[in-house]
């Protein structure tokens, strides 16, 4: 089975990965580990321990992509309701954790039993006072059992993955806690943390960034998830993306041991360009945004570069069109030189400004039955 591992952050690459676990690929995925926003921070705030948020999103993806429809997933996909009073909240938490609900309760015992036993491990730690509201009972299971198993997070995924019969990874860059992403704006400014950097003032993203930085609140630097470099080690082809450039994607490049494990992988490696423009990408061409990658990949000890190949979009508007917000992201590349440039049509039809996962994952497996080492000079 041929083995893939996707760099990506969190709902950008979701068709490619249900395309590629539907083709057969065994396929890894590795996920920020420095979500400092969205649902899930408050849990991290709280109790400290790394933001489950985009593990717990991938590990459904995989599951849709596998065809896992269990109980346990329909369980892992629900949410507590938004517009309900703090008790009201809490008490359809409850709901789950006492086994209440039907799904639960027609589970045989042993998983029936894990997941309550999760979830009450979560209620113990967050206390009375815990705003439930919005929340994913999935991040709560899957936060109980990294809580349950001494805050080991990788122990938790296997735990989750086994609960649900996933077969697929998901794996954190780094089981660091502490990772703090900052970005220095081509003015000199410094945004922090991440979830600053996703929302900045329009004026801010006009400006660009120029690199981002990757640190500890401890001062010491990140390490990467040993898990994340047994894969790499195994991979028949490693691509980065789509998803926000430099708060999702390029920041695992940051993490000490990536580099190094990438760089010796003695497989094609693929950027997948997105479809459109972001907050972080205006007015930037998938060349820039390869010279991107390049910055930060040379900058933190790389010797050669990092791309074999780069699937680009083929934009087919002789004039600037927009989805929503922003145009389409054009490639500005060349055919002749290296990286070897694979430019179609890569949009699906029938979801602007998202990827058609099936045709990206078609790019991908040719350029793996093609084989061949990534480096070049």
């Amino acid at each position: 089975m041929k083995r893939v591992v996707l760099f990506s952050g969190g709902s950008a690459c979701r068709s490619i990965n249900i395309a590629l676990s539907r083709s057969g690929v065994e396929v890894t995925r590795v996920v920020p580990a420095w979500d400092s926003g969205g649902s899930s921070k408050v849990i991290r705030e709280q109790l400290g321990i790394l933001s489950v948020g985009d593990i717990r999103q991938a590990l459904m993806t995989m599951a849709h992509g596998e065809g896992c429809a269990g109980d346990v997933v329909k369980i892992c996909n629900a949410r507590i309701s938004a517009n309900l009073g703090l008790e009201d909240a809490r008490n359809e938490f409850l709901f789950y954790a006492k086994g209440g609900h039907p799904l639960l309760e027609r589970m045989e015992p042993g998983l029936h039993g894990a997941i309550l036993n999760y979830l009450n491990t979560f209620a113990s730690a967050v206390g009375e006072d815990f705003d439930f509201r919005h929340g994913s009972i999935g991040n709560f299971i899957l936060t109980g059992a990294c809580l349950a198993h001494n805050g080991d997070v990788n122990t938790a995924i296997f735990v989750f993955r086994k609960l649900c019969g996933i077969n697929g990874n998901v794996w954190p860059s780094s089981v660091d806690r502490d990772l703090v992403l900052s970005a220095t704006l081509k003015d000199g400014r410094t945004v922090i943390p991440q979830d600053a950097i996703t929302t900045m003032a329009k004026a801010d993203a006009k400006v660009g960034i120029a690199e981002v930085e990757l640190d500890r609140a401890s001062g010491d630097r990140p390490m990467a998830n040993s898990a994340v470099l047994d894969a790499i080690a195994r991979a028949d082809l490693i691509a980065f993306g789509p998803g926000s450039v430099y708060t999702s994607v390029i920041p695992h490049l940051l993490v000490d041991g990536v580099i190094a494990a990438v760089e010796q992988a003695l497989c094609p490696k693929v950027l997948i360009g997105n479809i459109l423009q972001c907050r972080e990408t205006i007015g930037l061409t998938l060349a820039d945004v390869s010279s991107a990658f390049d910055h930060h990949w040379r900058r933190h000890g790389a010797s050669s570069g990092l791309f074999s190949h780069i699937l680009a979009n083929r934009v087919l508007f002789p004039f600037e069109k927009t989805i929503g917000e922003f145009p389409y992201l054009s490639d500005g590349l060349s055919e002749k030189a290296p990286p070897v440039l694979v430019r179609d049509e890569f949009e699906d039809a029938w979801n602007r400004g998202q990827h058609d996962g099936e045709a990206v994952a078609a790019s991908l497996l040719k350029i793996m039955s093609a084989g061949g080492a990534s480096g070049h000079a």
